[in-house]
């Protein structure tokens, strides 16, 4: 998660974009959860790799998503973008055994348990247009046989939803070692699929997975449209905080609205999550997504993304306003 989120400015701005909620949990710590309830082993170690500018906060954020799931929480940085390969092994000192490497902008959802028998896993599903990710070729046996990235002609609908499982993480970190060694890249970066495609020449199977839906995070549409699928198929998580307070509002699910959350003379939803300390007033806000001690009043919000601390008054639609702004009409 070294990444800019560039596609998700202005949110991303102040934060990384797996930081930003979705259903009122950090994306990257629905995709923690997610892969947790995938295995029936334990997950000792979980690494995550950032940039040295998100401060201090971010890393204590993200060892306390680790710590949540029962398992140790590391940070390692990456100080130049030279691709995912050269991402993954930033974490080299826990590449071993089996390894679980996840792109953390992306959700899904699945009911697979990871079989560690097999070499590797990759997750896949069918796309309109392949030619904007990496793709697999299918051969006998649900096994991959060609890694293509961004075919320019059809070559598979299969695309790569950015989730692997290595069964062994020290074969896994030689060979990505080895494209750094012998600087083989493409496009100027170090491609995770070389390394996996010379696995797969000396012998590595890899096996297709599949999930049930795939969600992306990757601009604003894209991550209002994952919060609402979230909040359709959120189970066992409470929505609506005790703590909240309503006064004459109406909150149409499903929503997810968090602690001393203040609505006045609003109907909220469906599909809305609000932050923690928001007030919302004489408003109007449907599938949107409204973070932390903003206050919203006299609005009509329809497919918005709201930052923290922002202030809002007069009427505006279909938003996407960054941290610590103020628009009044």
């Amino acid at each position: 998660m070294a990444g800019w989120g560039s596609r998700l400015r202005p949110h991303t701005l102040t934060v990384p974009k797996p930081m930003l909620p979705v259903a009122g949990k950090p994306i990257v710590r629905r995709l923690v959860e997610g892969l947790i309830q995938s295995t029936d082993q334990k997950v000792d170690d979980i690494v995550f790799i950032i940039r040295k500018d998100f401060g201090d906060v971010i890393p204590q954020m993200l060892l306390d998503v680790a710590k949540s799931v029962g398992s140790k929480g590391h940070i390692k940085y990456q100080d130049v973008p030279l691709g995912t390969a050269h991402a993954i092994l930033c974490a080299e000192d826990f590449l071993e055994g089996n390894l679980i490497v996840a792109f953390a902008d992306t959700l899904f959802k699945s009911e697979f348990k990871i079989d560690t028998k097999l070499d590797g896993v990759i997750w896949v599903q069918k796309v309109a247009d392949p030619s904007a990710f990496g793709v697999v070729k299918m051969g006998a046996d649900n096994i991959i046989t060609d890694f293509i990235e961004k075919p320019k002609d059809f070559i598979s609908d299969l695309a790569i939803i950015g989730i692997y499982y290595f069964k062994d993480g020290v074969y896994l970190r030689k060979e990505m070692q080895y494209l750094l060694d012998n600087d083989i890249k493409q496009k100027g970066e170090f491609w995770l699929t070389d390394a996996m495609e010379r696995m797969k020449n000396q012998g590595t199977k890899f096996y297709k997975g599949e999930v049930i839906e795939w969600l992306d995070c990757g601009n604003k549409d894209a991550t209002v449209y994952t919060n609402q699928r979230v909040l359709e198929f959120i189970k066992n998580e409470p929505l609506i905080s005790a703590k909240a307070v309503m006064e004459n509002s109406i909150v149409i699910q499903p929503c997810f609205i968090d602690d001393d959350v203040v609505l006045k003379n609003s109907v909220i939803g469906p599909y809305v999550s609000v932050g923690k300390g928001t007030v919302i007033e004489s408003s109007v806000v449907k599938n949107s997504i409204i973070q932390s001690k903003s206050n919203l009043k006299n609005k009509l919000i329809g497919n918005s993304m709201i930052g923290n601390n922002v202030k809002l008054e007069g009427r505006l639609e279909d938003l996407s306003v960054g941290d610590y702004n103020a628009l009044i009409q």
